[in-house]
């Protein structure tokens, strides 16, 4: 049993959750949900593996004539700055944020054989770190911590 959030589940449910957070969060705060930043939101959920810009480009392209790089860019700087999606620097691409509410500071496991990512947002490992970096003398402003590994059915699988 994998205990990271990557089983077989419901992808609709998923996105529709995501996009009802989104809009939740966006309303509370007086901002657009463009059409745009939906579709967006929602090819950035359709699976657990990050998304990169060019890859979310390639699949509007599919439907919007017009879709350009800066479009994209638009729409993920705004989903990023409202908490709605993270992204992983490692991999220099976008994951949907589970919990886009408030403000937090996540840790995410990335499988370096099936691309998928789980977050963690644990704070006690949050405070650890925040507890370390205080003693040598530095003040974090955001966390966010990647660990690259194999999950449970990957590192069984033949």
């Amino acid at each position: 049993m994998s205990t990271l959030g990557f089983e077989t589940h419901n992808h609709t449910r998923c996105i529709r959750d995501a996009v009802g957070a989104a809009e939740a969060v966006c309303q509370s705060r007086g901002l657009r949900f463009t059409a745009l930043r939906r579709r967006v939101l929602e090819l950035i959920w359709q699976s657990h593996r990050p998304a990169g810009a060019y890859d979310l480009l390639d699949r509007l392209k599919e439907e919007r004539l017009g879709a350009a790089p800066p479009t994209v860019y638009r729409a993920l700087d705004f989903l990023l700055a409202h908490g709605l999606i993270h992204r992983l620097e490692s991999l220099n691409a976008f994951v949907g944020c589970p919990h886009p509410q408030a403000p937090h500071d996540s840790q995410f496991l990335i499988c370096t054989s099936c691309h998928r990512v789980a977050e963690l947002s644990d704070t006690n490992i949050a405070r650890r770190i925040q507890t370390k970096a205080t003693g040598a003398g530095f003040q974090p402003q955001r966390q966010t911590l990647e660990v690259s590994g194999t999950c449970d059915a990957c590192a069984g699988a033949p």
